[in-house]
């Protein structure tokens, strides 16, 4: 068994409380929201994950000393734009080469930093993994099978991590590639958004398609473009989390989009869905890598012109429909000109 304490309250965390904790292992949930803390203490069930009944012996604290020392694990759940406030706040508590796995998804647009890279630069004592993939919060809490990613630097660690979490519904496979890993899960989020947004006006199945498959191009030129390797975006944290992200009810970005399809602003939008919209604070972020790295991101920057440009949503599809005539995979050889 082991001592496992969850950095951040929110739905996610808390799925994943849950789980660990049916694995057998000492669970503390930690939030800076004293609110927060006294609702999973008096109420032990999340109000986004209703039903989801929390374990009586499940500690909860504000504490930032209880819940850092002496731990096996810190999982950093926290949303991506509190990742640094909070891994600097819990710095000094965190003992030389204690584990921390981050669990959230997105790039800190001012440094362009990814969240693993943040919590390294905060905490360099520690050693730092991640963890995503296809995977509701809404779904994991209650037990459905799901199918994840460790990412380490070390296959040490990032099997250490496999073995805490994996169940019979919960299946977690390990990988080196970092960086690829958080690539995938931050921009997919913009991808979901132009989903969601395609929803919003009206369109079908073919277009959610075209946004899916040519969305994975984008995030794969790109993340290969950093360092990532090609392998990673065909699988679990690429395509596979851009499949549900895409598709899913479950996901707040592609809520988000259909709101701004639907005319709404990004703000309305995060507003009604009353969830951190990852995929707005990744938005700018993708566009500023793709500039550094000189790659074409024409989804994600017809995203960036609707949600801070003022571009109709409408007029950002037929402009990419619109875009000179192309190749689908250049480097295929035609048997004749």
């Amino acid at each position: 068994m082991a001592k496992v304490s969850i950095i951040g309250g929110g739905s996610w965390g808390i799925a994943l409380a849950v789980l660990l904790h049916k694995n057998g292992h000492h669970i503390t949930v930690w939030s800076a929201l004293e609110k927060e803390i006294e609702m999973l203490k008096e109420k032990h069930e999340h109000k986004m994950l209703p039903g989801v009944i929390l374990p009586e012996d499940m500690v909860f604290t504000a504490d930032d000393k209880e819940a850092v020392e002496g731990k096996d694990l810190l999982v950093m759940a926290v949303a991506s734009a509190y990742t640094r406030e909070t891994a600097h706040r819990l710095s000094s508590l965190v003992a030389s080469e204690q584990k921390i796995v981050n669990v959230a998804k997105g790039i800190e647009e001012k440094t362009l930093m990814t969240l693993s890279e943040i919590i390294e630069q905060e905490i360099p004592q520690a050693d730092v993994a991640v963890l995503s993939g296809p995977s509701h919060a809404e779904e994991v809490g209650r037990g459905i099978p799901t199918t994840i990613v460790v990412g380490a630097k070390s296959k040490k660690t990032a099997e250490y991590i496999q073995n805490l979490f994996m169940n019979e519904v919960f299946r977690v496979y390990v990988s080196p590639d970092v960086l690829g890993i958080e690539l995938g899960g931050s921009l997919k989020n913009v991808v979901a958004l132009a989903a969601g947004i395609a929803d919003g006006l009206g369109y079908g199945d073919n277009t959610k398609a075209a946004l899916i498959t040519r969305g994975i191009t984008e995030i794969a030129r790109l993340g290969i473009a950093m360092g990532g390797k090609f392998e990673t975006f065909c699988g679990l944290t690429g395509i596979g989390d851009l499949i549900v992200t895409c598709a899913s009810m479950h996901s707040r970005n592609r809520r988000a989009g259909i709101l701004i399809g639907q005319g709404k602003t990004y703000e309305e939008a995060m507003e009604e869905v009353q969830m951190v919209v990852e995929g707005v604070y990744s938005a700018k972020a993708a566009m500023a890598l793709a500039k550094k790295y000189d790659v074409q991101l024409p989804i994600i920057e017809q995203v960036n012109a609707v949600l801070f440009d003022g571009k109709s949503a409408d007029q950002a599809v037929k402009d990419l429909m619109l875009r000179d005539k192309k190749i689908e995979v250049p480097d295929l050889g035609w048997e004749r000109e």
